[in-house]
C-alpha cells in the first residue's frame, strides 16, 4: 500500500469513529497525476446524494505530459465506489446530527486507487486544546527519553 496524500488536519479537527475503504471513478490521466502526487485533500469531504457517494473538493492537478485536447476540471466532483449496504449505513450515520465524511487519505492497493473515507464527529474547542497539549506532553517525554539515554 502506498500513500498517496493524507489530510492530516482531519484528526485535529474531528474524532474518528469509523473509517471505510472506496474506491474512485477517474478519468484520463488523472491516475498519472496522482503517481506524481500531485494531490491536494485540504478540505475535502465526501457526500451523499441519492445512492451515490461523492468526492467534493480534491485538487487532482492535470498531467503535465498529456494533451490540452483532455482538460479536466482539477475540482471536480469525482464518484466513489463502495457497496450500495455501506452507503446505506453511511447515510443512516451521517443523518444523525453532528456526524461528517471526510477524506483522510488516498493511496494505492496494488494497482487501483483507494480512498480512505471516514465518520466524524466535530470536535469542539476544548477537545482541541487538549490534543495540543497531549501532543506537547508527548514531545517533551520523547525529548526526555532521548536525554536520559545519553
Amino acid at each position: 500500500m502506498k500513500v498517496i496524500a493524507e489530510n492530516k488536519k482531519v484528526r485535529f479537527d474531528y474524532f474518528i469513529e469509523e473509517t471505510f475503504e472506496a474506491g474512485i471513478a477517474l478519468q484520463g490521466s488523472e491516475v498519472k497525476s496522482l503517481r506524481e502526487g500531485n494531490v491536494n485533500l485540504t478540505d475535502s469531504f465526501a457526500l451523499i446524494r441519492g445512492s451515490e457517494l461523492i468526492l467534493k473538493n480534491v485538487h487532482i492537478s492535470p498531467y503535465k505530459k498529456q494533451n490540452s485536447f483532455y482538460d479536466i476540471d482539477p475540482k471536480r466532483d469525482r464518484k466513489l465506489l463502495m457497496h450500495k449496504n455501506e452507503i446505506i449505513k453511511l447515510s443512516s450515520k451521517v443523518s444523525r446530527q453532528g456526524y461528517t465524511l471526510a477524506v483522510t487519505k488516498l493511496y494505492f492497493k496494488d494497482s487501483l486507487v483507494k480512498a480512505e473515507v471516514a465518520l466524524c464527529k466535530g470536535k469542539q474547542l476544548h477537545d482541541k486544546r487538549r490534543t495540543i497539549t497531549e501532543r506537547e506532553q508527548k514531545i517533551v517525554a520523547e525529548r526526555a527519553m532521548k536525554n536520559y539515554r545519553i
